[in-house]
């Protein structure tokens, strides 16, 4: 069961561009400068913050903007250290330590946001039209959203401490024990990401044996990470309950500067279009010739469609896909693959998943793939060098106004997927081959957009349970997961035994509560921005680019507009999900032809 080489092997990033190394003294100087620049801020600012004119609050911004920069830059190396060295406990000790130094500093700024919120809303607004805050006013505005969740000073230092040796230590353990664990599988022991890819191998019995070696392999770790879900759950309770949340997902609607109407909104939609899943599956059940179809059936290719992809072609497609829409993406992109902006092999230690890593405007975004040469890495490529791209374009916004709400943040990275299967669908003539490219584009949409939503549901289901009823069961949470995934392929799809287990690995459940829903509200914006584009065709690339480069400087509503595409417009979902449709009845066309 030798693997065959990708290239990928040596494709490691270059941290040398953010700090020499773990010892480095630059990074000690540059938390003893944050350190002093936090004093300083809270010596300058505090007393007199309610006669502050616009120029000196404007002052104030910039200099809390220099300070958290600072900070960032040291917690991004830290993370991005660990995250390839997660079996190294040095690594987690420095991890750790930059933590409990950054919540001290961090808890000398928390004044700011208090005296902000408290300020008369005649006050705030006047400071708000000042010319001189133009820069920073939808920042400012939306902090004042949180105004009736802050606590006094005193408690939300208390809070940020707490959280420190809470909530963050459980994650760390759930990351560390993932890392750790190795899955038996005909005679090999394997990471978690490598037990994951071979639910996409051709060979049926394959993806039988790679199924029940993750399920078996959770097995032994059930307890650890059922208990992990559980302080989660109760911590995230606790602090809902302190800041008066009503529910449990409104701290991330807020986040997300949308209001809880829109999110059900999104959710219904999505529920209502789940008979397209087994529509879609009963059609592969046909093409692969399998009845029943199983769970681990859902990413087979289809067969005489499989071939891996080499490092050097990954790069080739993706690139060539940018530079048939915007040549300036690409060449920012190409510097992604050339400067040591990526972490590609896999290797021992380090965490599976992939992610977009921002750092501050002066550096560059990092990212983090496992690749393993199939044509959903290339996707999975493609995806996060979106997101890389959307944060290299953001930096001219500035550290604090860069950063996107999750209700755009997914938008570049799914829009960057569909160009790339746009191109391969262009430049592959076989007939069997592109209806095999469709139902792959087909599957990943499905788990962007249905899965997504289904977890989605699993998790207001455990956070509700957890809140009622106490500390829940593994077989609980088994319960809640394939009540959840089994209404979302209406009875296409039979589930082995295992893999009601298998809710006990994804990360954003214990990292991002009430994350996922993002990606479905993101893959069906970007449906709309993909129509967009069809129709308007270059003229598009202009406006899309602003969108980007915008980051989080404005509301979500307003980034999106320049797109020309409406946020708020009710039909955006089930204008997407018709595309969606859309894509399923060409798929079934095809097969007929066959």
């Amino acid at each position: 069961m030798a693997e065959a080489k990708t290239g990928a092997e040596s494709i490691h990033w270059r941290l040398q561009d953010l700090y020499s190394g773990r010892e480095d003294p630059q990074l000690r100087q540059d938390m003893d400068w944050a350190a002093a620049a936090a004093s300083e801020f809270a010596r300058r600012y505090r007393v007199d913050f309610t006669t502050l004119s616009a120029a000196e609050l404007a002052q104030a911004m910039q200099d809390l903007e220099a300070l958290r920069s600072r900070l960032a830059r040291v917690g991004a190396y830290r993370y991005l250290s660990y995250v390839t060295h997660a079996d190294d406990p040095l690594y987690g000790a420095s991890l750790q330590h930059y933590q409990e130094q950054a919540t001290q500093i961090g808890n000398q700024l928390v004044f700011f946001d208090i005296a902000w919120n408290g300020l008369a809303a005649e006050r705030a607004e006047a400071l708000l039209r000042a010319p001189e805050l133009a820069h920073w006013a939808h920042l400012l505005r939306n902090w004042r959203n949180y105004a009736a969740h802050l606590r006094n000073e005193a408690e939300e230092q208390i809070l940020a401490e707490k959280a420190v040796t809470g909530r963050s230590l459980w994650e760390r353990l759930f990351d560390e024990t993932l890392t750790e664990m190795r899955f038996s599988l005909r005679g090999k022991e394997l990471s978690e990401q490598e037990v994951l890819s071979k639910l996409s191998h051709p060979d049926r019995s394959l993806r039988k044996d790679a199924a029940e070696a993750l399920s078996q392999g959770l097995g032994t770790r059930l307890h650890t990470l059922t208990f992990c879900f559980n302080a989660v759950l109760a911590d995230k309770a606790l602090d809902d309950r302190l800041r008066r949340y009503p529910h449990w997902l409104a701290d991330r609607n807020l986040a997300n500067e949308i209001d809880d109407r829109m999110v059900e909104a999104l959710e219904r939609a999505v529920v209502a279009r789940y008979p397209l899943v087994g529509r879609y599956y009963r059609l592969k059940a046909r093409l692969l010739g399998i009845s029943p179809l199983y769970d681990y059936d859902r990413y087979a290719p289809l067969p005489g469609s499989s071939r891996p992809y080499s490092w050097a072609e990954c790069q080739s497609i993706v690139l060539g896909a940018f530079q048939d829409f915007s040549p300036e993406l690409a060449t920012i992109g190409q510097r992604f693959f050339a400067e040591g902006w990526i972490d590609a092999a896999l290797a021992a230690g380090k965490r599976g998943g992939a992610f977009a890593h921002p750092v501050t405007p002066d550096v560059h975004p990092y990212l983090l793939v496992n690749y393993t040469g199939t044509v959903r890495d290339v996707m999975t490529v493609a995806h996060e060098l979106g997101h890389g791209i959307h944060q290299y374009l953001a930096r001219e916004q500035g550290f604090l106004n860069a950063d996107t709400p999750l209700t755009t943040a997914e938008t570049a990275s799914v829009f960057s997927e569909m160009l790339i299967f746009e191109r391969l669908m262009r430049n592959e003539p076989d007939a069997d081959k592109r209806l095999a490219l469709l139902c792959g584009k087909i599957e990943d949409t499905f788990a962007t957009v249905f899965r997504q939503m289904a977890m989605h549901r699993f998790e207001a289901l455990m956070h509700a349970a957890r809140r009622s009823d106490g500390e829940l069961s593994k077989e609980r949470l088994a319960e809640f997961w394939m009540q959840t995934q089994e209404e979302q392929f209406a009875g296409a799809i039979q589930f082995s035994e295992g893999y009601r287990w298998w809710w006990s690995y994804i990360p954003h459940l214990i990292g991002s509560p009430g994350y996922v829903y993002a990606y479905a509200f993101g893959e069906l914006l970007t449906l709309a921005l993909i129509q967009r584009y069809r129709a308007e065709g270059t003229d598009f690339v202009p406006c899309y680019r602003k969108m980007l480069a915008l980051g989080g400087s404005l509301p979500p509503v307003e980034v999106v507009a320049a797109s020309g595409v409406r946020l708020d417009d009710p039909q955006i979902w089930d204008s997407a999900l018709d595309y969606l449709e859309g894509m399923v009845n060409e798929a079934e066309r095809l097969a007929e032809n066959r």
